[in-house]
């Protein structure tokens, strides 16, 4: 584990902000080669994904101070001031599915106002979150968090106990549910960007993407940590019912657009 990769003075580098960082420069230009492909200016892909970059954050931060409003009692100016109590830099605590949420509800917003075609660029976009997945869980890895429930598995991890797993878990193996997350993130990236050669309907990589995360999110989670207060319905968190829900609408979405192109409608 090594969530700092190096400090000047009060200031730190984190992995996982690395990470991420890397999710964002990758996936921007994934998303503006799909979306030139498709007549999209790369231009307004730049421009979305500096959306994105911003709702996804503040959607990821949000979620989970909604789940950890104890830990903030008291202390709400650390909800989003990027210099904690301790002097370092960054945001701990987040959850990826919030930040997808807001995203979404942004891009959807963006792309009204610009009256560009939401699926063209839904489609172009769809493969640069499946790469994104695989950079970030890393950095989870990396830092620690996100973790696993206890297992006997031979690929078991120990944290150290200075990190979120250590002190949750203790000395004990657990999932690495970080790495699970990574890998399926990259297979969602490959299948992607396979069938980007194949062009098939607009609407079909966001309807797969949603498919095969929301599938791959729900089943890694059953080996996942969570607090008590993350689980929301019959016995499934949070995330697992986000999770049904995408996947309900990329069935849909899959339906929708292949109706709509075989019935002559754009």
């Amino acid at each position: 584990m090594h969530p700092e990769l190096f400090r000047i003075g009060p200031f730190s580098v984190h992995s996982y902000g690395v990470m991420l960082a890397l999710s964002f420069i990758f996936g921007i230009f994934i998303a503006v080669r799909n979306g030139e492909r498709r007549g999209i200016k790369g231009e307004n892909i730049v421009n979305l994904s500096f959306i994105i970059i911003i709702s996804s954050i503040v959607g990821a931060r949000l979620s989970y101070v909604l789940f950890h409003l104890n830990e903030f009692k008291g202390r709400w100016l650390y909800t989003f001031w990027p210099v904690q109590e301790d002097g370092t830099l960054g945001l701990g605590g987040l959850i990826l599915l919030g930040g997808f949420i807001l995203s979404f509800i942004s891009v959807a917003v963006f792309i009204t106002y610009k009256k560009l075609n939401f699926w063209k660029i839904a489609d172009s976009i769809a493969p640069a979150l499946g790469l994104g997945i695989f950079f970030t869980r890393i950095g989870c890895f990396l830092n620690g968090c996100c973790f696993g429930k206890a297992c006997q598995v031979p690929w078991g991890v120990k944290f150290p106990s200075n990190s979120p797993a250590g002190a949750v878990m203790g000395n004990i193996h657990i999932h690495p549910t970080q790495l699970y997350s990574s890998l399926y993130g990259l297979i969602i990236f490959l299948i992607l960007m396979w069938f980007e050669r194949k062009r098939q309907f607009d609407g079909w990589s966001i309807g797969l993407f949603l498919i095969l995360y929301g599938i791959a999110r729900f089943l890694v989670d059953f080996y996942r940590y969570y607090e008590s207060q993350m689980f929301v319905f019959a016995g499934l968190e949070f995330n697992q019912v986000v999770s049904l829900l995408m996947l309900i609408s990329g069935i849909f979405i899959i339906f929708y657009r292949w109706k709509k192109t075989h019935s002559g409608e754009v």
